[in-house]
């Protein structure tokens, strides 16, 4: 079948595609800013999976829905909520639950007020985004977090936002309100990370994490609807 096998190409770019991103996302993380061919990267691997998504809403509706009008523009389900997702699903997959229950159950599984498929949303966001000409800005952001490790065993961590006032201890070791930080002790070795991302701005979840999980995520729904169709 031929869409099946633009799935299954496109599905194989995007591996590809991440894998150079990766590379260039930790130089633009140095440099503190993302260059305009890294932006241009993840719109097109955000467009990729988009597209593999919308192949697999046509192969079921083509499959499933004698009765659909060839005329109406649809695209891949994603809705908020349980009630938008049967709305949408009557109006666009017309018959479906009724010819294949099992699809109409995967794709409602699939929904980001599912577990594990938050990140749906967020895709849908940037790709909508990009449609108006541009990638959704993206801020690099840094979160400091400290770690205690005691001597004998026992660790302790906090981030950035919290501060200690006075009369707090770990292990015994006081805290000096003036650094954050136990009294010099040989008993304890204290390491400080700073966790260097950047984030999709309007969309406020990490910029390598959607790109990884919308990955593993399509794949995912390629996979269990591939039966089916």
């Amino acid at each position: 079948m031929a869409r099946q096998s633009d799935i299954t190409a496109l599905i194989a770019k995007a591996e590809q595609q991440l894998q150079q991103i990766m590379k260039e996302y930790d130089a633009a993380l140095h440099a503190q800013t993302i260059a305009a061919p890294l932006k241009v990267d993840i719109k097109n691997y955000c467009e990729n999976l988009r597209s593999v998504l919308d192949y697999l809403a046509h192969s079921v509706r083509e499959k499933y829905c004698p009765k659909e009008n060839p005329k109406d523009i649809f695209y891949f389900p994603i809705t908020p909520d349980v009630s938008q997702y049967k709305a949408q699903m009557t109006r666009s997959y017309p018959g479906l639950q009724i010819a294949n229950a099992a699809v109409w159950q995967l794709l409602e599984r699939c929904q980001p007020y599912c577990p594990d498929f938050a990140w749906l949303a967020s895709l849908n966001k940037v790709n909508n985004e990009n449609k108006h000409g541009a990638l959704v800005a993206q801020v690099r952001r840094e979160a400091v977090e400290t770690r205690v490790d005691v001597a004998g065993g026992g660790t302790v961590s906090w981030t950035q936002g919290v501060f200690f006032s006075g009369n707090v201890s770990i292990n015994g070791i006081p805290i000096d309100p003036r650094t954050q930080l136990p009294v010099p002790d040989p008993r304890v070795r204290v390491t400080k990370t700073t966790w260097v991302d950047f984030h999709f701005q309007d969309v406020g979840v990490s910029a390598i994490a959607l790109l990884r999980d919308s990955l593993r995520g399509t794949k995912a729904i390629a996979s269990g609807l591939e039966p089916h169709l």
